[in-house]
């Protein structure tokens, strides 16, 4: 065991351009090292990526293990799997992380696998135990507990963690580190994949994940028609829609707006929250807003207790009074 040490996170590209939790976890993984008194480490792969290894150093990585082949251009499981279950092998890190992106969530279980080590899925929190153990931390049993996970007897220790509920750490241009190429042991034969052809399916309409404001409707909104009212705050303070699970399960709204834990996590500046009861699920996916606002009728509503403001009242006449409210706000800022 005593052989192994440093902290992985694997560094995800499409296209030459890095994924945001890749940076969300390097951030993560920055102050896990700092406690352990170890290195955090990226491993970049792919064809034409060593230019973003600077990027990572900035971003808190000490080394970048830059394993750059043709036969890397596009993700394959299997080639994938293959370079850096063979440079773990070599290298022996203690912890390797991932973004739970669908690469991710395909690629961790395989590495696993070679690896022979465990994996705990959907983290949305990481930290050390006294033993220098690695916490791993997610919800469990439908959100009503959260489970802490520790992988005490197969090293690497491995985690796919949910994009958004990190912080990325400050970008620092004068930072630092080692860039180490790896020549990858891969040919043709390893890959039994082939791509022809990559089309991209149609962007979704929303982007919560990275939307400053998020107005979020629930079941008070009571139905499709509600969320049209919804639509207006949120062009009106210039962000974008979200809904909790029961109206996602109503089908009044697609599931690209989903907010919570079988959605997705948020970390806007704004958060508005319209017709939401506050549900254990939901928080999980909104609780680190910087501001939340809370619309509904119930003043016992559990969402009271997470809302920096609370609007005990109907939504269908609070919401138009703030958008007039707004509309007069610009008018008298443009005048």
């Amino acid at each position: 065991m005593n052989e192994y040490k440093d902290i992985w996170v694997f560094a995800e590209q499409r296209e030459q351009r890095l994924m945001n939790v890749s940076l969300e976890i390097l951030g993560e993984a920055r102050k896990l090292a700092d406690k352990k008194g170890v290195k955090a480490c990226a491993v970049l792969v792919g064809y034409g990526v060593k230019g973003l290894a600077d990027e990572l150093i900035k971003y808190g990585a000490d080394v970048v293990y830059v394993i750059d082949n043709p036969l890397l251009k596009n993700y394959t499981t299997e080639g994938y799997a293959k370079v850096i279950a063979d440079l773990a092998n070599e290298i022996k890190p203690e912890v390797i992380l991932y973004g739970a992106t669908y690469i991710g969530r395909d690629l961790a279980p395989r590495i696993a696998s070679r690896l022979h080590t465990g994996l705990t899925a959907d983290c949305t929190g990481l930290d050390i135990d006294e033993n220098g153990l690695l916490l791993q931390i997610r919800p469990a049993f439908g959100g009503n507990l959260i489970a802490t996970i520790i992988c005490p007897e197969r090293r690497p220790q491995m985690a796919t963690v949910r994009p958004g509920v990190m912080k990325k750490a400050p970008k620092d241009e004068k930072r630092k580190g080692e860039i180490i190429e790896i020549q990858a042991n891969i040919k043709e034969g390893d890959i039994r994949t082939q791509i022809f052809d990559i089309i991209k399916e149609a962007k979704s309409k929303v982007n919560i994940e990275e939307a400053d404001i998020i107005v979020s409707g629930g079941r008070g909104v009571g139905g499709a028609e509600g969320f049209k009212l919804i639509q207006q705050l949120a062009d009106a303070l210039g962000g974008v829609v979200g809904a909790s699970r029961a109206a996602v399960d109503a089908g009044w709204i697609s599931s690209d707006h989903q907010v919570g834990q079988t959605g997705k996590t948020v970390r806007p500046k704004l958060y508005v929250a319209c017709g939401i009861s506050g549900a254990i699920q939901h928080i999980a996916g909104m609780g680190n807003a910087k501001t939340i606002v809370a619309i509904n009728k119930n003043p016992d509503a559990p969402i009271f207790k997470v809302a920096d403001y609370g609007i005990v009242g109907d939504l269908f006449k609070v919401i138009p009074a703030l958008i007039e409210e707004i509309k007069r706000i610009k008018n008298n800022e443009m005048a």
